[in-house]
């Protein structure tokens, strides 16, 4: 039901991704205004995502996610309301993502803790690679319908849909059996509980170095993707159609990395994540030539299989590095701070194509993502990293609620 309601959810957003840049568009927006509601969604995101994880770690998880997606139906279904029946202000636009951004700084906390507590074992890294497979599988439908829907029936009917998902994917996972997860035992406070996160995740070297290079390559790639990558596609590769195909094959490149991974188990975990990084860098620098709708397929394929090795990865690494009573708080410093300059890069967007075109600043971007990544591999502790031998990492999942016992966690860094 997890990888399910996963599913749906993936179906409806990665098809809402293209709609709002196209609908902002379509209302008269410029480069600057998609950048701006872009920047609405990110920007509550980052500010709750703390809170966010510091309730997700004292209340039943699902039961976050459930009210995440009621508030994530409820903004995407006035957003397609004003797209198919008016002409949407920029304000409303960006009132609107907003909810939805705040909707998400709760759900993905909560969502990360969860899918760590449900599994354990050996087999953790087949069990991520399998969860990821389905969702990205999902994501590659998602955003070649979506663009197609947009093209064919405009971005209001494509916000529609990913409102319904949100229904019924919140409906899913209010049914979640979570009988197996032992109950968490109430802390100190909200300020406690945060303070007790953040010196989880300032310990460890390796966390808080690739988070650092995340909040780096999340905002770049962002802003190419979410402000230069519709711009280049409606102006040079035919419209919505060609981008949503060209992001439907960064999913099936996904696809392709999570069945490697099924099988690939590499020792020296974020060596090789981190590695797989750089080609992160190709989306930027084939937008910047750019690249034939093949050509950009291409790279978004060989860069999506890329970043799933690392993202199964860095989820087998916090799970075998991180308590379980932890597993949301460092999930959402992660998402903190990975997403901490997106907004800002979103934003400026705009204006930074205007001051020094939009060719270079998408060079610009693939430069960024290539000097961050060089950089986290002096870190020691990333290239040491190994894989704990399956005895290790074997641990019991109590059949009824008990008391909190040590374990492992897994986040990824936003945006993976």
């Amino acid at each position: 039901m997890l990888t399910g309601a996963a599913v749906i959810t993936n179906l409806g957003s990665h098809g809402a991704l293209i709609a709002t840049a196209f609908a902002v568009v379509q209302a008269g927006g410029s480069a600057g205004d998609v950048g701006l509601v872009a920047a609405a969604r990110t920007l509550p995101l980052v500010l709750f995502l703390l809170i966010g994880g510091a309730v997700a770690d004292r209340i039943p998880r699902h039961h976050v996610m459930v009210a995440a997606n009621t508030l994530n139906c409820l903004s995407q279904a006035a957003f397609a309301f004003l797209v198919l029946t008016g002409d949407p202000k920029l304000w409303q636009m960006m009132l609107l993502t907003a909810l939805c951004g705040t909707g998400t700084a709760f759900f993905n906390p909560a969502a990360e803790g969860m899918l760590m507590a449900s599994v354990s074992g050996p087999q953790a890294n087949r069990a991520f690679a399998l969860f990821r497979m389905a969702m990205n599988g999902a994501g590659v439908g998602g955003a070649a319908l979506g663009g197609a829907m947009v093209a064919l029936l405009g971005p209001g009917w494509v916000l529609a849909v990913d409102a319904a998902a949100f229904a019924a994917a919140g409906a899913l996972r209010a049914f979640l059996d979570v009988g197996h997860i032992a109950e968490r035992a109430p802390g100190g406070g909200l300020l406690s509980d945060l303070r007790e996160g953040w010196a989880e995740f300032r310990s460890r070297p390796w966390l808080w170095s690739i988070v650092l290079q995340f909040s780096v390559v999340v905002a770049v790639v962002g802003a190419a993707e979410a402000v230069y990558g519709p711009l280049v596609a409606l102006e040079q590769l035919g419209g919505a159609a060609p981008w949503g195909v060209a992001l439907a094959f960064f999913g099936l490149g996904t696809i392709g990395g999570a069945v490697l991974m099924m099988v690939w188990k590499p020792r020296r975990l974020l060596l090789a994540g981190t590695l797989c990084v750089f080609p992160l860098a190709l989306p930027s620098a084939g937008l910047a030539v750019p690249l034939p709708v093949w050509g950009l397929c291409a790279v978004m394929f060989v860069s999506g299989a890329a970043i799933e090795v690392f993202g199964v990865s860095w989820m087998t690494t916090m799970h075998q590095e991180i308590p379980e009573e932890m597993f949301s708080r460092v999930s959402a410093y992660d998402w903190f701070g990975s997403l901490s300059m997106l907004p800002l890069a979103t934003a400026v967007a705009g204006p930074v194509e205007s001051a020094i075109g939009r060719t270079s600043a998408l060079w610009g971007c693939a430069a960024l993502v290539i000097v961050v990544t060089a950089a986290v591999l002096l870190v020691p502790d990333v290239r040491r990293m190994t894989r704990k031998p399956p005895a290790a990492l074997t641990k019991s999942v109590p059949t009824e609620p008990g008391p909190v016992q040590p374990s492992s966690a897994a986040s990824s860094p936003a945006g993976v």
